[in-house]
């Protein structure tokens, strides 16, 4: 029997690139999202390849992510991978000038929704007795940047949720990831500026950022690793991105 794995914000972007991925290699996939029209038309692309389950979900509304473990259909129930990829930025204000919407809306979908579909679902990947937990993070978790402030710290959530959880998973044979990349080109920036395309694709100007599929195959590489080999975090760059050193104020002379 193929395994299955469950991906959130498989609409777009990373999710939908893990999608693909997991589908070329036969694998069963449950899919969410917020958008029906993309759920339907991945599903109709990726149908021939494998079994495909969609469910149209906001991973904030606690209610709807506890009903889906005893709703899934099998096979689909029998969950190997756990990719928490719903996820977005809001903004890149300074924190005394950031709109608190903006960050209530990404510690409800970070840090919440991960939270909320982590636990849901966590008793079926134990029934199986192996598989991965695979959260994605950001180098924006251990590397601080202006205007970074509520994104980067419900990025450090992910990162240090991810550790403890393994630590109460051990000896259940399920593993737990947290895949942390810096600048990829998706939808990502679009979202953070709310729609504005031409400041949006400013941020890749000039460079050779990661792609969805780049990070989909480091993924798909984690979740098919020998079961005896967990790989704790993994942060993943652009060459076309590096650190630079710390920033100092100076006052006027």
């Amino acid at each position: 029997m193929p395994n299955t794995v469950f991906i959130t914000g498989a609409t777009a972007g990373f999710g939908a690139a893990c999608a693909r991925r997991f589908a070329a290699a036969g694998w069963n996939l449950v899919l969410t999202g917020r958008r029906q029209e993309r759920l339907d038309a991945i599903k109709a692309e990726l149908s021939p390849l494998c079994a495909v389950h969609t469910l149209r979900l906001d991973v904030r509304d606690r209610v709807a992510v506890e009903a889906i473990a005893t709703a899934l259909p099998e096979p689909f129930a029998r969950i190997h991978t756990l990719v928490n990829n719903a996820g977005l930025a809001q903004g890149l204000s300074p924190a005394q000038s950031s709109d608190l919407d903006d960050w209530d809306r990404m510690i409800d979908t970070n840090v919440k929704g991960l939270a909320y579909c982590t636990r849901a679902l966590l008793p079926n990947l134990i029934a199986v007795g192996e598989g991965t937990v695979i959260n994605l993070s950001s180098v924006a978790a251990r590397w601080p940047y202006p205007g970074g402030n509520v994104y980067g710290a419900t990025k450090a959530f992910v990162r240090q949720f991810s550790y403890n959880l393994r630590c109460d998973l051990a000896g259940t044979g399920i593993r737990v990831t947290s895949i942390e990349p810096g600048l990829a080109e998706s939808e990502f920036s679009l979202v953070r500026f709310h729609g504005d395309a031409e400041k949006a694709a400013s941020v890749y100007k000039g460079t050779h950022p990661l792609k969805p599929e780049d990070l989909a195959e480091t993924i798909f590489w984690v979740a098919t690793l020998p079961k005896h080999i967990n790989i704790n975090s993994l942060e993943v760059m652009p060459t076309s991105q590096c650190w630079q050193a710390l920033g100092i104020t100076r006052a006027p002379e």
